[in-house]
């Protein structure tokens, strides 16, 4: 129960108070001409603004203070002190009533009709004002003659902020409805309050501003942006809940379930639908034929009657027949079929035929022997002396059944027959005249004297110097635009593989020899170049070795000599390189494009076949513990650590810093003899001996881009010029094959892939051709230069 709040009145006062508002209700005058004629049926009470309040005042006697209201009061509290006060204001009450009848008593005729209907209306607000009083809700208002219209009207204090008010009184909202904001864009203000005044525009910050604004708030998330009053509102929690499950494409109403138990409102005993579900009368269209049906019927039996519409009678369709062979074309029908060709008769079905086709009496009683249908042949060949001899054929009725199916069940399909040109299915290829310079004639010949084979042959990255190797082995040094021979050296083993160190700052080559690797350094060098090319190889620190040296390790020696000596005297190699005991011949040297590191591929089989050297540690290494297979060829790729192994039949690319496999190219060669990757290192070509050339793009796939066969027999060597967008292939047919190959930077575009040029020179030896080939890198030229089994080294020149 709350506290009694007590009242700033005595009872004393009520009489008082109620004598003041009966004086004021009817004036000392009496009532006007307007009150007695708008008010005479006692409606004429309104309750007016706070401005008519102010100008009334004038007639309005002193009113007390209005009593404070205690909301949180109960009913009980308030009918405590109104059961008090009852006797007080019922002998007040009569005291009145008796001073307003002698009064009206006194008055004229329209005097005591309006007080009457004002002491009526009295009644009935002092009723109202008890009840209102007794719920604790309302105050007491003032009853006050208005100054615009000269009647009664109620009049209540004005509310106090301190309590009983909410906080829509305390903002001016905006008025105008729902219209689009924009209209007040180019106005100061934003629209109007209930008084009619304008609601001016409220200041904004800029971007700044509100990012500060919303940093430094946390329930700045929680707004969003109110475009009657042109500023953010503050979200509750039923709304924000409300957007949350809107986004989540839920009810928006949190108490719906959407899962609810099925009602069964007609299912059940006692649940059967009896009445109808509306008390509308059944329309007559469904019990009375339509007036306007029958009218398009009449219509149409009317001028059926007069013969305008006649019935559609089925038309006897007659067969037709033509010949089924007939050559006539006509367009009613499909067009003439050709009828299947009876065989023509062969030289065995001859009344007279050679003694060839005669079969003998064996023949004979095999054939007999046969059934039906593991017979060739219906008949056997015989002899007649003349065609009057002959007598009637015995499966003659037979075959004709045999002929009339054939023609009857023969296929009634029309196979159209196209006639185009072969050569206009070929694709459209640039001339090769377009696509100079490429080699297209032999310009040297350079040959030992021996009839041993020239097996390998290698360039100077400056194109100057060319160096081969022979089974007789022996190493020549060849001068490439004279075709003179510089240098010898004789090894006394035979030459498996020759090749250039890439750097253009020193200048020396390896020779693999059985179970040995050499380094040479040309003759007739630069100061700068010989000395730089001593630092490399026999420099005047030499590295330790690396781990323990076992017998299956390779061996790194060099030669001790004088830095004066003069290096046209170095006919010894200046690196020894010794393999492990059976690593066998090395068939293959390749350099990595910085020059220190190299590798080796043996005709051994398992992993000692592969060795990967570092020449500045004088280290070597096995990068593999155990492959598969039999290694054929391995390179470096010129601008990844990616190394490629290419077995009988695939081609494995490994990663060597992470020492994994990314991909394994599936060639389709029983036999791969060589490869070569593409300076840009996206595009590789790989040769088999079953004279396939295959080219892969290794960014579209694990298979061949495109198969080439251009040679009769295999492929020995394939090669990409460093330069210009060619490569080449030599075969043991004697011939060398130049391609075009442009490689286009857009991965949409494929790689052109023109043939260009046969160069034809080299002599085929005991079934050997040409057996490797390189390009020329220096100065410029697009050289070509062979080594061929006839043991002649040739130089091709565009």
């Amino acid at each position: 129960m709350a506290p009694k709040v007590p009242s700033s009145r005595k009872p004393s006062q009520r009489p008082a108070k109620r004598k003041a508002e009966a004086e004021i209700e009817v004036g000392p005058e009496g009532p006007s001409e307007e009150w007695s004629g708008f008010g005479g049926d006692g409606e004429g009470i309104e309750m007016v603004s706070d401005e008519e309040d102010t100008g009334a005042s004038t007639d309005e006697d002193e009113v007390e203070e209005f009593p404070e209201i205690d909301g949180d009061s109960s009913v009980e509290d308030e009918d405590d002190e109104d059961d008090e006060e009852t006797g007080e204001d019922e002998s007040e009450e009569e005291d009145d009533t008796g001073e307003e009848e002698e009064d009206i008593a006194g008055a004229s005729e329209p005097e005591k009709e309006a007080a009457d209907n004002l002491h009526g209306e009295t009644a009935l607000m002092g009723e109202g004002l008890n009840w209102e009083r007794k719920l604790g809700s309302y105050p007491e208002p003032k009853i006050i003659t208005s100054v615009l219209t000269g009647e009664p009207k109620k009049v209540y204090p004005p509310i106090e902020p301190e309590y009983d008010s909410d906080s829509s009184t305390e903002d001016d909202p905006n008025r105008v409805g729902r219209i689009p904001m924009h209209w007040y864009d180019d106005l100061p203000h934003i629209g109007y309050d209930i008084n009619g005044k304008r609601i001016l525009r409220p200041a904004k910050g800029d971007e700044l501003d509100k990012f500060l604004a919303a940093a430094e708030d946390p329930t700045s998330w929680m707004t969003g942006f109110d475009h009657t009053s042109q500023k953010d509102t503050q979200l509750s929690s039923e709304e924000l809940d409300l957007i949350r499950r809107l986004q989540d494409a839920e009810v928006p109403d949190a108490s719906y379930n959407p899962y609810e138990d099925t009602v069964e409102w007609f299912t059940g005993e006692g649940k059967q639908e009896i009445m109808p579900l509306t008390a509308r009368h059944e329309p007559k269209s469904r019990w009375q034929p339509s007036k306007w049906e029958k009218q398009k019927i009449l219509k149409i039996v009317r001028l059926i009657r007069a013969g305008r519409i006649v019935p559609n009678k089925p038309k006897a369709k007659e067969p037709q027949w033509y010949p089924l062979w007939s050559t006539e074309a006509e367009t009613s029908r499909p067009p003439p079929l050709t009828a299947p060709k009876v065989p023509l008769p062969k030289h065995a079905e001859s009344y007279n035929p050679p003694e060839e086709y005669l079969p003998d009496q064996e023949e004979v009683e095999k054939y007999e022997d046969l059934s039906d249908e593991d017979k060739v042949k219906t008949y056997l060949p015989k002899k007649y002396d003349s065609l009057r001899h002959v007598p009637a054929y015995e499966h003659f009725i037979h075959e004709r059944q045999n002929r009339l199916l054939d023609l009857y069940l023969a296929p009634r399909i029309r196979r159209v027959k196209l006639n185009i040109n072969p050569d206009s299915m070929l694709p459209s290829l640039p001339s090769p005249q377009s696509l100079r310079p490429f080699p297209v004639f032999e310009a040297l010949k350079m040959s030992g004297g021996g009839n041993s084979r020239a097996r390998c042959v290698s360039v100077s990255p400056d194109g100057v110097w060319t160096v081969s190797g022979d089974e007789d082995g022996i190493v020549r040094l060849w001068e490439t635009f004279v075709g003179r021979e510089a240098a010898r050296w004789k090894l006394g083993k035979r030459v498996g593989a020759v090749e250039w160190c890439p750097r253009k700052d020193v200048s020396y080559f390896l020779v693999g020899v059985e179970d040995e690797i050499f380094a040479f350094m040309p003759p007739y060098l630069s100061p700068a170049v010989e000395s730089a090319t001593l630092d490399v190889l026999v420099p005047r620190n030499p590295p330790p070795p690396i781990g323990e040296q076992t017998e299956k390790s390779v061996k790194w020696s060099q030669e001790s000599i004088s830095f004066k000596q003069s290096a046209s005297t170095f006919s010894s190699p200046l690196i020894v390189v010794g393999l492990p005991p059976g690593a066998g011949m090395p068939k293959q040297i390749t350099f990595h494009r910085r020059g220190d590191y190299f590798a080796t591929v043996s005709s051994a089989e398992g992993h000692n076949a592969i060795w990967i050297h570092q020449l500045s540690k004088r280290h070597s290494q096995s990068p593999f513990k155990k492959i598969k297979g039999m290694i054929q060829r391995v390179l470096f790729h010129p601008n990844k650590p990616h190394f490629f192994v290419a077995t009988q039949r695939y081609v494995s690319i490994y990663d060597l810093s992470a020492q994994k496999l990314l991909k394994t190219l599936y060639t389709g060669s029983r036999w791969i003899s060589s490869m070569d990757i593409h300076p840009t290192g996206d595009h590789l070509i790989v040769g088999g001996y079953d004279k396939k050339l295959m080219w892969f793009d290794l960014d579209l796939g694990n298979k061949p881009y495109k198969v080439l066969r251009y040679h009769t027999k295999a492929i020995r060597s394939v090669a990409f010029s460093p330069t210009y967008p060619l490569f080449a292939s030599s075969s043991d047919d004697g011939t060398i094959q130049v391609f075009h190959a442009r490689v286009y930077s857009d991965l949409m575009t494929d790689a052109l892939i023109v043939p260009l040029k046969v160069l034809r020179g080299h002599a085929i030896t005991e079934g050997l051709g040409v057996l490797e080939l390189k390009f020329t890198a220096g100065l410029g030229t697009c050289w070509l230069v062979s080594a061929g089994a006839d043991g002649e080294v040739r130089v091709w020149c565009n």
